[in-house]
This record gives C-alpha cells, structure tokens and sequence, in this order.
C-alpha cells in the first residue's frame, strides 16, 4: 500500500518543531498565518484584543509569546520544499502581504498555501512555484469545493475527514492531484483515512506520522 503524504499539523508555528517535524520525515509542515497591525505572524492562537491570545481554552499575554514572522518562518526551512503556510482570519491585506513577502525573501522555493478563504488565493496566482489547497470544513464547504473544482481544477484539497466517504475522495482526485484530510491524531483516524484513500494526513502527533 502506498504510504500517504504526512503533513505536520501546526509544527512550523515554532522554530524547534518545524526542525523536528522535518528530522522525522515530514512531507509538509504547516504554519498558520496571521496579519496583525500591518505585520505577518505565525501562530495558531487566536486574537482577543490587541495584548491577549486565545488557544486551547487559555488566555496568555502576546508579549509572554516568541511568535514567529514570516522571513524568520522562511530562513529556518532554508529552501525546503515541505513548508505549508495555512492562511487564517479574514483580514483583506493578509494574502497580497504574503505573496509580496514571499516573492521578495523565497521566489525559487516551492511552497504550498492552504485555506479555507479561497478569496485570498487568486493573489498568489502569479507567484511562481507555489501550490494552492483549498481546504473545506462543514458540509456547505464541502458542496462549495466540489461544485468549485468542476469549473476549476486545482492543485490540491484539504478536507474535514469526516466529511469524506472513498467516493468523495475519488471525485475530489478529479479536479485535484492531492486529497488531504484531518484530523488524523490516532492509530485509528490513520487507518480510517487509508479507508478512504486519501493522499495525505494532517496531524499533530508527529510519532503517527512518522510510523
């Protein structure tokens, strides 16, 4: 059985893991994307407010945080293919900031731009090297994604696993050369994503992906 792509869920938020998620293997290593105050981050925390962040059902202080910009996200992948960027929120300058900063520091680098607000990915169109997922979450995302790769194929998809069914997944590989699902944090989510015939996984348990 061919093996699947493993993405490293959230492991590029921080420098140690991105490194760490590459050592094991790692096909892709996800870092989620931000635009805050005319500034990129990377981080999965959620703002509340200008000082507070929210994740995993706690508060913390952003300046008790070493929260990583895009350039420095960049440097420490040194050119790897691997680096996955998820874009989050739905600030309009996020995706034109990102494409400028990644044409200026990384243009020869291949990178993958995964999010569920598909507005943003036409700014990247023009971007060499790059490779668009969209991704989907609910069952009207789910809709919207097939009807979508119908009219226009891309380059990969990212969806919710329990959304999918193996002929979703055939369907999908139609308009995509890569079907991805999460979550797949167990022995059992990754033998429930082989079910489906999935091309890749995204999960935080790196020891399952690294199996």
């Amino acid at each position: 059985m061919t093996r699947p792509l493993t993405v490293a869920h959230r492991a590029g938020n921080a420098l140690g893991t991105l490194r760490t998620a590459f050592e094991l293997g790692a096909d892709l290593v996800e870092a989620d994307v931000h635009a805050y105050r005319g500034r990129l981050e990377v981080r999965h925390h959620k703002a509340v407010g200008p000082w507070l962040l929210w994740d995993n059902g706690q508060l913390v202080r952003r300046r008790d945080l070493h929260l990583v910009g895009v350039p420095e996200l960049l440097a420490a992948a040194n050119g790897d293919p691997g680096l996955m960027l998820d874009l989050k929120g739905i600030d309009p300058r996020l995706p034109k900031r990102l494409a400028t900063v990644l044409a200026a520091v990384a243009p020869d680098t291949t990178i993958t731009i995964c999010t569920q607000h598909w507005w943003m990915l036409p700014a990247f169109r023009d971007t060499a090297n790059l490779r668009l997922v969209l991704s989907a979450g609910s069952r009207r995302g789910l809709r919207r994604l097939r009807s979508r790769l119908r009219r226009r194929p891309a380059y990969g998809v990212s969806v919710h696993r329990r959304l999918l069914t193996p002929e979703t997944v055939t369907e999908l590989r139609q308009g995509s050369e890569v079907v991805l699902t999460w979550p797949v944090d167990t022995e059992a989510d990754l033998a429930d994503a082989r079910r489906l015939g999935v091309d890749g996984v995204i999960g935080k348990d790196l020891g399952i992906l690294q199996d």
